[in-house]
């Protein structure tokens, strides 16, 4: 099954239901915008998978500016149930995939929101230094872009606040994430237990004023050619 057509809705939720040996799932996301089917027939599907209970909340992702007010506006036409959060990609190497029009959006609306590769695919971990370093994993070569312009530039930044604070690199990128506006949760990925504890320490990091000031400046930084 794929895409949003009304008929593949309702079968992939019962055939999540039934993976997560679950009878409701609390958050259901219209995964991937999908222009071929009408709004209002795929947001009335999930309207109906709440309606009985299969779902809890309805969530986007992927979506531009246009279309998720588009997704919003027919959701209040219609009466049916609005989507609360919105999935994007977003992190301080990567602002510009939401900061501007998607973002004033999502806030216009009230929309809680959840980034993904929010730590650039480990980029900002500290992980890849050099074009030497993209070999310590299959997916480095994800990163090459990020060595030039301002990638080591937010780097620096990173460092320069991991000896003020002893926080992990991948700590305080997470930090600066969910401390900007409309951020719920930061959503990232762990390989060990290290990792995870990295991840979760950012919860418990508040950067200051200065530190988030500072890695703005870095991470908006333009390096001539």
């Amino acid at each position: 099954m794929g895409g949003l057509a009304p008929d593949t809705i309702a079968p992939a939720c019962e055939a999540s239901l039934a993976r997560l040996e679950i009878e409701q799932i609390d958050l259901y996301y219209q995964h991937k915008d999908d222009e071929s089917v009408p709004l209002a027939d795929s947001l009335g599907e999930f309207d109906q998978l709440a309606k009985t209970g299969k779902i809890r909340a309805i969530g986007l992702s992927q979506f531009t500016a246009p279309r998720l007010q588009l997704a919003m506006d027919t959701a209040a036409a219609n009466g049916l149930l609005k989507p609360c959060c919105l999935q994007t990609w977003y992190n301080l190497v990567e602002r510009e995939k939401f900061e501007g029009a998607l973002r004033d959006t999502a806030l216009a609306n009230g929309l809680g929101v959840f980034p993904f590769y929010s730590l650039a695919n480990g980029f900002l971990s500290g992980k890849y230094r050099s074009q030497g370093d993209l070999a310590k994993s299959t997916r480095g070569s994800r990163s090459a872009a990020f060595l030039e312009g301002k990638g080591l530039l937010v780097l620096a930044e990173l460092d320069a606040i991991a000896a003020e604070t002893g926080a992990a690199l991948a700590t305080i990128a997470l930090a600066w994430t969910m401390a900007q506006p409309g951020i719920v949760a930061a959503l990232a990925s762990a390989t060990n237990v290290a990792q995870m504890r990295e991840l979760t320490a950012a919860l418990d990091l508040t950067l200051t004023h200065d530190q988030i000031a500072r890695l703005d400046a870095a991470s908006a930084e333009v390096v001539p050619a």
